[in-house]
């Protein structure tokens, strides 16, 4: 009789915890360097972040492959939707249980365009970053079957950034590169919108249904492209342009993909706006500089990767950058905080906080 009593009771604990797993909500994550958590650690490339100082702030304060000081964007999300950082996809512990969290398969380097970062050679393009989505699907599905697994990614929170390296890293990489000679900015801008919307129509065939899309960010006023393109310290002009060009395109684009479907899939992230506020006024938001990177060397830091011979700040909170590239763990708080509560000029149509309101009703 006691037997049977305590098999009952572990029945029981099992199935609260199934319940409790099926309730955490899957993340999922697709784009390049700001929100890739380690996948180009298992790739031969040259965008990489696995040396010293990468990782210096992290908890266990050692390179992961995260652009950063410490956490990422999609670490500082899974945080609030209660739930571990997911996994990069190559990573070898992505099995059994941590499967069902969630998996990222952002690669640095990449854009929308197949051509964009072609010289960090190996990095995981957008539609390879689909693919493995796919094979993911599969994965989930001989662990909890295919009913479970198609849940599973319909009732997953989903965030995917892309734009920035179609220009830095391809239609400005260099004076006169083959996408500047082919388009005008203007065209070039109207045809990645054209290849993105592809791209989200490919994820929503996939099954996404609640997709955080975000903008880039203010392009001119990284330092590396003030180090490259600044006389005084002021934000690069013509990258400036891009992204403002690019952004409305974007959020246009979002809402005629919803109005197509029928539905708030798609919520687009002002990146941008969010960037320019502490960009324009670093001091409030406790803040020393916008436009100093704390790690790197030449002007404001910007030239060259952040490596063991760097100029290395003491104190990564007092800087809005923590390469030239990349914000620091504390201005991704900051982003993370608006992506959660922004109102709709930051969060269209909706904020996450709403999104998971919403979620949790149905």
């Amino acid at each position: 009789m006691h037997t049977i009593f305590v098999s009952w009771v572990l029945l029981g604990l099992l199935a609260a915890c199934a319940g409790r797993q099926a309730e955490a909500r899957a993340f999922l994550v697709f784009g390049d360097s700001l929100v890739d958590s380690g996948n180009n650690d298992y790739l031969a490339t040259t965008a990489r972040a696995d040396s010293y100082p990468y990782g210096i702030d992290y908890p266990t304060r050692r390179p992961t492959g995260r652009f950063s000081n410490g956490l990422n964007i999609p670490d500082l999300i899974s945080e609030h939707i209660g739930s571990e950082p997911t996994l990069p996809y190559l990573s070898p512990q992505l099995t059994g249980q941590n499967l069902l969290v969630g998996a990222n398969f952002a690669s640095a380097g990449i854009g929308i365009l197949n051509d964009t970062g072609f010289q960090f050679l190996n990095i995981i393009r957008i539609y390879k970053q689909l693919e493995y989505f796919q094979q993911y699907q599969t994965r989930v599905s001989a662990l909890v079957g295919p009913e479970q697994a198609q849940r599973l990614v319909n009732e997953a929170l989903i965030l995917i950034t892309l734009g920035g390296n179609d220009f830095v890293n391809n239609y400005y990489l260099v004076p006169f590169s083959a996408r500047s000679r082919q388009f005008s900015l203007p065209d070039y801008v109207v045809y990645l919108i054209s290849e993105y919307r592809k791209v989200l129509a490919r994820l929503y065939e996939l099954g996404a249904r609640r997709v955080l899309v975000t903008g880039t960010g203010p392009l001119g006023c990284v330092p590396a492209e003030l180090a490259q393109r600044s006389r005084r310290g002021e934000c690069a002009v013509e990258l400036q342009r891009a992204a403002s060009l690019f952004n409305p395109q974007l959020a246009d684009m979002v809402n005629s993909l919803n109005n197509q479907i029928g539905s708030d899939v798609f919520i687009y992230a002002d990146a941008f706006r969010m960037h320019m506020n502490f960009i324009s006024n670093p001091q409030a938001y406790g803040f020393v500089t916008s436009k100093i990177a704390c790690c790197g060397q030449g002007p404001y830091n910007g030239v060259g990767l952040c490596t063991i011979v760097s100029n290395l700040c003491p104190n990564r909170d007092l800087y809005a950058f923590w390469d030239s590239f990349h914000p620091s763990e504390k201005a991704n708080r900051i982003i993370v905080q608006i992506i959660l509560t922004g109102s709709n000029e930051y969060m269209n149509p909706m904020n996450l906080s709403t999104i998971l309101a919403l979620d949790s009703k149905t």
